[in-house]
């Protein structure tokens, strides 16, 4: 072994400093203050400095530590090299140049240290005349501005720096270091041995107290009440009582008063309700958005009444509340005397706190002092002292008259104070006396009158009184055509439009007086009102005089109606507006949905007259005519329509249909051939005879007409029909022949690949079909339909591996694709791989989260049943207006036996989309298990008038082969049948 020792145990060089060379010259602990090492002295730098100096063959700097720098004169740091810390010429050569410069350098230094100093001193002063006198007598001088330029007085001339540095000195002299005070004692503990520092104790609980408080009160005891003894014998204990909702029980199954056992039935129970009323909030905030476009709407009246009935009781107020707000209201009566809203708040008050009788005289001084310019207070004051007997109520209704005797109101209420018919009418005929011009008055006398007469007399005297009260002629009118002859009531409304020749209601009224004693021309009296009220620029606005056909029809004035419509609809608009069109079909629209529909026909026939050759306009008037008008006006409107526009294929194609409906054939054939004369290369026209003749069994017609359709007008639609008629007549050979020369001409399209991988299916010809499907997914990449129905071929086969594959390829062109996720997850579900399903769900969900199919899916067939309302209202927040998800709604209500809720969401579904066949059927099913036999046989009929010809299930059945003469309700019962059976197959 070598002799030398490790480095741990060698000698440190001398003059060795440990962290010296990146500038450290010791360090300070918290259990030793102070350097743990000094650093080199002043010596060793001063060597150190001329032995590099030695090296470079230099002098030593003797200029260097000659004299000692301050910290205040020492800023060399702005000079030196921020990539170099050893200066700019740290490896230049030092000569004796350099060090002469470095001597002058500091000479000058030091002359201008000592001239600082000089100035700084302070000379020692003495006056005998200080002590006693502001001012020296002596010398003739003021020593205050003297006293005010000294501020350092000392009895010998030294520097400021020396006496800072002397009492730096005394001041850690007075207040040393705790380093300094404990300096004796650390350097006492270099005599400390290692066998004392081992036996050193460790920091801890030396005296065992802590120890001892915490055992003493581990063997404190307490005493047990006498609730937690009578527990604990009741614990066992069998309870037989009825315990009323929400009470507990110490029985066997009941909860514990303790809270050991959870009710989890009452958990149930409330998270049910807190999601119906969600569910109900969400349904509602959907129908406010549909209707009106915001979340957020207000009715003013309403909101006015809950407030009103929101108010608070004297019980329900806090006296603290009360006592505030009077205080608040005492000083602002106080403050204003004359404050009548003041008095009357202030009587509201004590009316709520309960007393009456303050509330009273609060309101009486208010009369008194106030009662000549405000009427409220006078009603209050009836309505407070107004109990079972008016006898007080009446002594204030007379005083308040002698003040305020112009005041309507005041009358009315002492009006109203009266017991009998006489002493009202007294009371009213002396408030004519006062107000002989006020309307209100005049029609509380004649509401008051039993008689005809007397109340015609009353209206004469009335009009004459007040001859440009419209409605006070009015009424004259009215009872003037009842009572006597319509021409005395003509004069009548003459007298009145002489009166208010600027009166649009005159005129109304004298077309309806026309209209319905039938002596007159309700058109001429209009079109002359039309005339006079341009003279005196008193036309109303166009959608004003909208509202008053629609207040016309309203009460049965047809005719006037329609012609205010024609007489004012073009009010406003230029002839050359191309927007004239889109407003009045609007205005159309919005009568129809008021339910004014005579008023829309109207505004239709004004337009189909501006705009002879518009589809758009005869076909609004058609649909209008349809649903509410009888089939005569129906047809003699579409016979003008299709005259009017004959090269318009829907309407010749409406018109048939609805000949066809009546059981019109020959009239429907005819129909038909005048529209082949006017589009002899249509194609829906061809279809629609084809229709026509499929339907009522004429086959070869039928089958000839195809013939000449795929001559004439060579289209793929013509032959897919073509291909599918022959295919329901059982020929497939032909609907094969046929869906081959068709493809020949549209391999795009991909109804004749389905159809043709359809007809080898139902051959049991697999493989072939199983060809015709991937050629379309090749020629159809995008087609969603062929890679469905090639996947179910394959899972029929038993390859569901081989499904799965082909769903991947048609999500790989088609990604944003419902129906295929859709497909792979019941791919999973039917293969009995729910997890799988799940994850496939959540990744469909996150790539279509406004799906309803997809929601639907997994709400019915992957949630447990007590999941199912929360995920519903998860699902609305995602998608609020989707039909499936509606009905997937309803019949989670259904299922919970919550029929009225579940009705509702039906009905939602079905006015979101009246086309989807499925919601019919299950609204249908849930009616005739539910429902009345009126409520059933009336959603079917309106099934049938609406022809839906899409839904999952409907579609299945309504192209199947054996179906083809199965009316829509018809198709409709069948789909209810296979609603039922894949329902009891799931167990659902």
């Amino acid at each position: 072994m070598s002799g030398r020792k490790d480095f741990l145990s060698q000698l440190a060089p001398e003059n060795y400093v440990a962290g010296l060379g990146r500038g450290a010259t010791g360090f300070t602990t918290r259990s030793d203050l102070g350097p743990a090492r000094e650093g080199p002295s002043e010596d060793q730098i001063k060597e150190a400095l001329a032995k590099r100096a030695a090296q470079l063959g230099a002098a030593p700097p003797t200029a260097y530590g000659a004299t000692e720098k301050k910290e205040e004169d020492d800023d060399d740091d702005r000079f030196q090299d921020p990539e170099n810390e050893t200066g700019l010429f740290a490896n230049g050569q030092f000569d004796r140049d350099d060090d002469e410069a470095d001597r002058i350098y500091q000479d000058i230094d030091e002359r201008m240290e000592k001239r600082r100093k000089s100035r700084r001193l302070v000379p020692t002063f003495s006056c005998s005349c200080i002590g006693s006198f502001p001012t020296c007598g002596t010398l003739g001088l003021s020593l205050s501005p003297l006293f005010e330029q000294i501020t350092d007085l000392n009895p010998s001339d030294i520097s400021r720096e020396a006496r800072e540095a002397q009492e730096r000195a005394d001041y850690e002299a007075n207040n040393p270091k705790i380093q300094q005070q404990f300096a004796d004692l650390k350097r006492s503990l270099a005599s400390v041995s290692e066998e004392d520092w081992a036996n050193l104790p460790e920091a801890g609980d030396l005296t065992k107290k802590n120890k001892r408080t915490k055992t003493e009160a581990r063997n404190r005891f307490y005493a047990v009440p006498d609730s937690v003894i009578a527990g604990a014998r009741d614990s066992t204990q069998m309870d037989t009582s009825v315990v009323d909702e929400g009470s507990t029980t110490n029985g066997a199954g009941g909860d514990t008063m303790d809270g050991t056992m959870t009710n989890f039935a009452d958990i149930g129970a409330a998270r049910d309700k807190v999601l119906q009323v969600r569910l109900d909030q969400a349904a509602q905030s959907g129908s406010a958005d549909s209707t009106s476009g915001t979340a957020t709407n207000i009715d003013p009246k309403g909101y006015l009444t809950s407030l009103s009935r929101s108010e608070l009781k004297a019980g329900e107020v806090e006296v603290g509340d009360i006592n505030r707000v009077r205080a608040l209201l005492e000083s602002v009566i106080k403050t204003n005397s004359r404050h009548a809203p003041g008095y009357l708040a202030l009587s509201r008050l004590e009316e709520l706190a309960g007393k009456i009788v303050a509330a009273r005289n609060v309101i009486a001084k208010g009369c008194e002092i106030c009662g000549s310019q405000s009427e409220d207070v006078w009603l209050e004051a009836i309505r407070l002292s107004s109990g079972g007997d008016n006898h007080n109520g009446k002594i204030i209704a007379a005083s308040a008259l002698k003040a305020q005797p112009q005041s309507t109101r005041l009358w009315i209420q002492a009006m109203e104070l009266e017991n009998t018919i006489p002493g009202k009418k007294r009371v009213m005929r002396k408030a004519a006396d006062f107000l002989s011009k006020s309307v209100v008055i005049w029609k509380e006398m004649i509401k008051l009158e039993d008689s005809e007469q007397d109340a015609k007399l009353l209206l004469a005297k009335a009009t004459e009184e007040i001859p440009l009260s419209v409605e006070l002629w009015l009424a004259y009118a009215r009872l003037v055509a009842q009572t006597e002859t319509p021409e005395n009531a003509q004069k009548v409304l003459n007298k009145a439009r002489l009166a208010n020749p600027s009166s649009h209601l005159v005129w109304i009224a004298a077309s309806r007086l026309a209209e319905e004693t039938r002596k007159g021309n309700p058109e001429q009296i209009i079109r002359r009102a039309i005339q006079s009220l341009a003279r005196e620029n008193a036309m109303l606005k166009r959608e004003e005089w909208v509202q008053e056909a629609e207040k016309c029809e309203t009460e049965g004035a047809i005719k006037t109606a329609a012609c205010l419509i024609r007489e004012t609809l073009g009010y406003g608009l230029d002839d050359d507006d191309d927007d004239r069109k889109n407003i009045w079909m609007e205005d159309a629209q919005g009568s129809i949905g008021r339910g004014r529909y005579e008023t829309a026909r109207a505004i239709y026939a004004y337009a189909l007259r501006v705009y002879f050759t518009s589809r758009k306009l005869w076909r609004a008037a058609v649909d209008l005519e349809k649903a509410h008008g009888m089939p005569e006006a129906l047809f003699q409107l579409m016979e003008k329509s299709v005259e009017a526009v004959p090269s318009d294929e829907g309407l010749w194609m409406m018109y048939a249909r609805e000949k066809w409906r009546t059981n019109e054939l020959d009239e429907a054939r005819k129909i038909l051939g005048r529209a082949f004369n006017q589009n002899p290369e249509s194609e829906s026209i061809y279809l629609s005879a084809f229709q026509l003749e499929a339907d009522n069994h004429q086959v070869s017609a039928a089958r000839e007409l195809l013939r000449t359709a795929r001559q004439e007008a060579s289209t793929d639609r013509v032959w897919y029909k073509s291909v599918a008629f022959e295919r329901q007549q059982g020929d497939h050979e032909a609907a094969l022949d046929l869906c081959q020369q068709a493809l020949n001409t549209f391999p795009s399209c991909w109804k004749l690949h389905a159809l043709k991988g359809q007809i080898y299916a139902s051959k049991g010809q697999i493989p072939q079909a199983r060809e015709a499907y991937n050629v379309g997914t090749r020629a159809c990449p995008t087609s969603v339909p062929l890679f469905i129905l090639l996947s179910r071929l394959e899972e029929a086969s038993g390859v569901v591996v081989k499904a799965r594959s082909i769903l991947e390829r048609g999500l790989m062109s088609s990604p944003k694709s419902a129906e295929l996720r859709l497909e792979a997850i019941r791919v999973e579900r039917r293969a009995g791989n729910i997890p799988q399903a799940k994850v496939l769900m959540a990744k469909a969900l996150q790539a279509l989260p406004s799906s309803g199919l997809l929601w639907s899916e997994s709400i019915w067939h992957l949630e447990p049943r007590t999941q199912r309302k929360p995920r519903s209202l998860e699902a609305i927040k995602k998608c609020d207006n989707d039909p499936t998800l509606f009905v997937t709604v309803a019949r989670v209500f259904w299922n919970e036996r919550k029929l009225d809720k579940a009705a509702n969401w039906f009905e939602k579904a079905i006015v979101l989309d009246a086309d989807l066949g499925d919601t019919w059927a299950w609204y249908v099913k849930f009616l005739m298990q539910h429902g009345t036999e009126e409520k059933s046989k009336e959603v079917l009929e309106k099934c049938v008038a609406n022809e839906p010809k899409h839904g999952e299930v409907w579609q299945r059945v309504r192209k199947e082969p054996k179906n083809k003469t199965l009316g829509t309700e018809g198709v409709l019962r069948k789909v209810m049948r296979l609603l039922d059976e894949e329902e009891k197959g799931r167990g659902a």
